[in-house]
C-alpha cells in the first residue's frame, strides 16, 4: 500500500515539478523580461530549487566517452557482454590508431568491478571506472531495478548475486582482477572462495573497499539497525510490492524511495545545507558550484528497487547470523570457505571516517583468507576519507586510485609493460609516419 501512495503522490507532484522548472526558466532566459524585473534570479534558483526536490531522477548514464592513456586520448564504447535477468555485465571497450597504445592496451590488465546492489545505480561508480581506464580493460556489473524485472522471471537471491560473480569471473578468464566496493565484498569473497574450493577459475588479485566482511568490528549507524532489529521486522516494515505501472508488477522489493529516505536521514544537517548552498550560487550566478551540485543529487537520488528475498538473506546473513565469518554459510549447498583461497593477492581499502563500513570490518578478509601468503596481502587505510571518498573524488583519484593500480600491476603478467603506474610510451618508441596510420587503422581493436 506504501507503494501505491509513493506513486500516486509522485504522480500529482509530476506536474508542478514541470511548472516549476518552466517558471525558473522564464525568469532566467536573457531573451525573457521577466529576468529584468527585481528579485529574478531569487525567484529563479527558488523555483529550480523546488523543481529538482519534486522531480524524479532516472538511472544516469555512465557519460564516458573518452579516456587518456599514455598521454593519448582514446575512444570509448560501452557493450553489454553478458546479459542476466537482474544484471548487465557492461564492458568499456577502449579504441585508438595509434599503434604503441594500442599494443599498450592490450598488454594492460583486466579489471572485474562489482558494483554494489544496495541502492544506487552502478553509475555511481563512475570516476572509478573512469580512473581505471587509464590502464586497465575494465567490466563493470550493472544491476537492474528490481522493479523493471518481470515477477514471472522468479526470484533473486543472495545465492544468486554469487553465483553471477562466479558466472563473470569465468566468462572474463583467470587474468581477470576483481574490485568490489562496499555491499558486494561479501559475496565476491565468497564467489571467489566457491571457485577456490571447487577447483575452478579465480582472479588474479581482489581488492576490497569499504565492506561488511565483519559487521561486528566498530559497528556504525547502519550496522546497528541491521542487528537490533529482527528478520521479521525488515519483511514487515519495508517490504513492499511493485504498482501495477511497471513491468515487475506484483514483485516483492525494498523500495528505492524508502533507501533514498534512509540515506538523507544519516545526515540531514548536510543536505539541508547543500540544497541551501546551491539556491546561494544560483543567485550568486556560481554556475560551477551549482552544476557540481547538480552532478552529485542527480546520481544520489536516483534510487532502484532491490528483491525482497536477496535483501532479506543479505540482512540476516551478513548483519545478523555473520554467518560469513562463523564459517557457516551455505551457498547452494556448498560451505564458503575463504581458507582455500590460495591464488589471489587481496588488498583491503578502508576509509578513515566511513561512517557505513567502520574500521576494521573490511580489513576483516585478511584473519579469514589464511591460505593467502602474507606477502601477498595488503591493507590501506585512506586518511580523511569518507565512505564515497575511496572510490570517488579527489582523494580516490590522487590518493587510492595509484594504490589500486599499482597493486593489480604488481602482480600482473611479466609481458605486461609499464608496470607501477608508469604510463608513458617507452622514449625508443619510433614516431609513426602518417602513411603507416592506415596500417594502424585496418589492424584497430578494442583493449
Amino acid at each position: 500500500m506504501l507503494y501505491q501512495l509513493y506513486e500516486s503522490q509522485r504522480a500529482l507532484l509530476a506536474p508542478f515539478s514541470e511548472f516549476a522548472s518552466a517558471s525558473s526558466k522564464l525568469y532566467d532566459h536573457p531573451l525573457s523580461p521577466f529576468t529584468h524585473t527585481p528579485l529574478a534570479h531569487r525567484i529563479s534558483a527558488g523555483f529550480e530549487l523546488l523543481h529538482r526536490l519534486s522531480k524524479e531522477y532516472e538511472k544516469p548514464p555512465f557519460n564516458i566517452s573518452s579516456v587518456t592513456v599514455a598521454g593519448v586520448e582514446v575512444a570509448i564504447q560501452e557493450q553489454v557482454a553478458v546479459t542476466k535477468p537482474f544484471c548487465r555485465l557492461l564492458r568499456f571497450k577502449r579504441f585508438t590508431d595509434e599503434g604503441p597504445v594500442l599494443d599498450r592496451m592490450k598488454a594492460q590488465p583486466t579489471v572485474l568491478v562489482v558494483a554494489p546492489l544496495s541502492g544506487h545505480h552502478s553509475t555511481l561508480l563512475r570516476d572509478t571506472v573512469r580512473s581505471l581506464l587509464q590502464d586497465h580493460k575494465v567490466y563493470i556489473t550493472d544491476w537492474t531495478d528490481a522493479r523493471m524485472v518481470p515477477a514471472d522471471v522468479g526470484p533473486f537471491h543472495l545465492d544468486d548475486y554469487v553465483a553471477y560473480v562466479q558466472e563473470f569471473i569465468e566468462y572474463i578468464g583467470p587474468d581477470v582482477n576483481v574490485i568490489s566496493v562496499c555491499q558486494p565484498t561479501v559475496p565476491v569473497l565468497a564467489a571467489v572462495s566457491l571457485q577456490s574450493t571447487l577447483g575452478r577459475t579465480v582472479p588474479r588479485t581482489m581488492t576490497m573497499m569499504g565492506g561488511p566482511i565483519d559487521a561486528r568490528r566498530s559497528p556504525t549507524a547502519v550496522n546497528n539497525l541491521a542487528m537490533n532489529k529482527s528478520y521479521e521486522w525488515f519483511e514487515n516494515n519495508v517490504i513492499h510490492r511493485v504498482p501495477v505501472n511497471y513491468p515487475g508488477a506484483g514483485r516483492r522489493v525494498y523500495p528505492g524511495f524508502l533507501q533514498h529516505t534512509g540515506f538523507v536521514a544519516m545526515n540531514p544537517d548536510r543536505h539541508l545545507t547543500s540544497h541551501y548552498d546551491f539556491f546561494l550560487d544560483l543567485v550568486r550566478g556560481d554556475d560551477e558550484s551549482a552544476e557540481s551540485h547538480r552532478g552529485f543529487y542527480d546520481e544520489y537520488n536516483a534510487v532502484l528497487d532491490l528483491p525482497a528475498e536477496y535483501y532479506l538473506e543479505t540482512i540476516k546473513t551478513v548483519f545478523q547470523d555473520f554467518a560469513l565469518v562463523n564459517g557457516t554459510w551455505q551457498v547452494r549447498g556448498q560451505l564458503v570457505r575463504p581458507q582455500d583461497i590460495t591464488v589471489p593477492a587481496l588488498l583491503t581499502i578502508e576509509g578513515e571516517l566511513d561512517d557505513i563500513s567502520g574500521a576494521g570490518q573490511t580489513r576483516a578478509a585478511h584473519d579469514l583468507c589464511t591460505g593467502i601468503g602474507k606477502e601477498r596481502q595488503f591493507h590501506y587505510d585512506v586518511i580523511g576519507a569518507g565512505h564515497y571518498g575511496i572510490f570517488s573524488g579527489r582523494r580516490w583519484r590522487e590518493k587510492v586510485y595509484p594504490e589500486v593500480r599499482d597493486f593489480i600491476a604488481r602482480f600482473a603478467p611479466s609481458s605486461a609493460p609499464a608496470l607501477l603506474g608508469d604510463d608513458r610510451v617507452p622514449a625508443d618508441e619510433p614516431a609513426r609516419p602518417a602513411a603507416r596510420k592506415a596500417v594502424a587503422r585496418a589492424r584497430r581493436s578494442a583493449a
